[in-house]
C-alpha cells in the first residue's frame, strides 16, 4: 500500500507538543492550531483516530525511575494524563467543527466513552475522530505502543507519528550536523538499528500487523494532511 491509497490513520501525538512557551502544560493557541490540522485532514477525505501521550504531565517511567514510586502506580498516573490530553483534543476538534469522541482504555464512564472496539470502528465509519486516552490500560506500555495496537485493530492503513524533526535520522540532527533522514525503513531495520523514534515494542507489532509507520514534523511549513499526501519530507517504516 502506498501513501496516496492511506484513508484511515491513526496520529500519535506527544503531550509535549501541547506545553506553552514557558512550560505550563497545555497551550490553548497550540491546541486549537493542532485541532485546526486535524480538521482539515479529515476534509481531506481521511479518517483519523488520534493516540496522545501525557509526558506534558507526568512520566509514568521517570516517577518510577525516582524511586518513591512504583512503576504500575506511576504508569497509571500517567494514563490519567493522557485522558486530560485527549479531552483537550477533543473540545478542540469539536470547536473546529469536526465531531470528535474521546474512549478511555481505563474506565471512566462519567467523564468519556470506555473503549471498546466495535463502537470506535462505528465512530470512524461515521467520519467521527476517535481520540484514544488512557494507552493500553495496562502498566509497562509506552502510548507508543498503545497506538500502533489501535491502528492495529482498528483497521487503519498508517500511523502518523508526528514529531519535533521530518524523520527519522541517523543521529539526533540537532546535535549531528551529519546526520541523514531516511526516506523509508523496513520495520526490521528500524529495530537493528534501535532507532529512538518508537520503542522496540511498537515497531515488533507494527512489523506482525504488516502496519506502515510515517514519521514527520508537526510545526509548519508540514501539516498532518501534507504529511499524508506524501508532500513535505517524512520517513516511512514499512513491511
Amino acid at each position: 500500500m502506498t501513501m496516496a491509497t492511506f484513508r484511515r490513520i491513526l496520529v500519535k501525538l506527544s503531550g509535549e507538543a501541547l506545553m506553552a512557551p514557558d512550560g505550563y502544560w497545555l497551550d490553548p493557541q497550540i491546541l486549537s492550531s493542532l485541532a485546526e490540522d486535524l480538521a482539515q485532514a479529515t476534509r481531506a477525505g481521511f479518517e483519523i483516530a488520534v493516540v496522545i501521550g501525557g509526558g506534558n504531565i507526568i512520566r509514568g517511567a521517570r516517577m518510577s525511575a525516582a524511586g518513591w514510586i512504583d512503576r504500575p502506580t506511576a504508569d497509571s498516573m500517567g494514563m490519567l494524563g493522557t485522558v486530560m490530553n485527549s479531552l483537550a483534543i477533543e473540545t478542540a476538534l469539536n470547536a473546529a467543527g469536526v465531531p470528535a469522541r474521546t474512549m478511555s482504555a481505563v474506565s471512566m464512564p462519567t467523564i468519556c466513552e470506555t473503549y471498546a472496539r466495535q463502537p470506535a470502528l462505528h465512530h470512524l465509519d461515521k467520519g467521527q475522530v476517535v481520540v484514544l486516552a488512557g494507552g493500553t490500560g495496562n502498566p509497562f506500555f509506552t502510548t507508543d505502543t498503545a497506538a500502533v495496537l489501535r491502528a492495529a485493530e482498528l483497521r487503519c492503513d498508517a500511523v502518523l507519528k508526528a514529531t519535533q524533526v521530518d524523520g527519522v535520522y541517523s543521529a539526533d540532527p540537532k546535535k549531528d550536523p551529519n546526520a541523514v533522514r531516511f526516506d523509508r525503513l523496513t520495520h526490521d531495520e528500524a529495530i537493528a538499528r534501535d532507532l529512538k523514534v518508537m520503542d522496540t515494542a511498537a515497531f515488533a507489532l507494527a512489523r506482525e500487523s504488516r502496519l506502515s509507520i510515517i514519521v514527520g514534523s508537526v510545526h509548519a511549513p508540514s501539516s498532518i494532511t501534507a504529511l499524508l499526501q506524501g508532500k513535505v519530507p517524512s520517513t516511512v517504516v514499512a513491511p
